[in-house]
């Protein structure tokens, strides 16, 4: 039984592909999956999504949120996603390619929410990642920092975190690193 079907789908393939032209690869179940998401995204005004590598490359695309509210109002921000082939079983790999001064964002991109570590679980999609990075930007979370001199800042002292994100945002200097302009 199993060879049989294995005979139609080669024969199936066959079929398809007899006009000549290359032969048509199969999209894997999370390619699936991400197509469906990315199709009920329901994303706020500030987030937009873009495929620098094309629409047939769905796996790899970027999102840029821009806060309307809070600390980094008036900022943009990308990340870039990742998704694997195993993707809902596996959270998406997620970067942030602005240099930002932020507790749950380090100076190379990497992202601390719960959401992409411990937390993740296959129920969770596109949609919930991109509103838990737009949240750490309205609620930034000292508590579970990656950046610990950022967190220390808002906990200890959140007028200076404030003029530390204004002066990071502008392109200024915060400690001895040097911001790009964002706003």
């Amino acid at each position: 039984m199993i060879r049989l079907r294995k005979v139609k789908e080669k024969q199936r393939e066959m079929a398809e592909n007899a006009n000549g032209g290359a032969p048509i690869r199969r999209q894997t179940a999370g390619e699936l999956r991400l197509h469906k998401d990315i199709s009920e995204l329901n994303l706020p005004k500030s987030c937009t999504i873009s495929f620098p590598n094309g629409k047939d490359d769905l796996m790899n695309f970027e999102v840029s949120i821009r806060p309307d509210e809070g600390y980094y109002l008036g900022g943009t921000f990308l990340f870039s996603f990742q998704v694997s082939s195993i993707y809902p079983h596996e959270a998406p790999k997620v970067k942030c390619k602005t240099k930002v001064y932020h507790p749950n964002i380090d100076l190379e991109g990497n992202v601390c929410l719960n959401i992409l570590r411990e937390d993740w679980k296959p129920v969770l999609n596109i949609n919930t990642v991109i509103y838990g990075l737009y949240h750490l930007f309205t609620e930034p979370n000292c508590e579970d920092p990656l950046n610990h001199d950022a967190a220390a800042v808002l906990r200890d002292n959140p007028k200076m975190f404030e003029s530390n994100v204004k002066r990071a945002m502008s392109g200024g200097y915060v400690g001895n690193t040097l911001f790009p302009r964002i706003m």
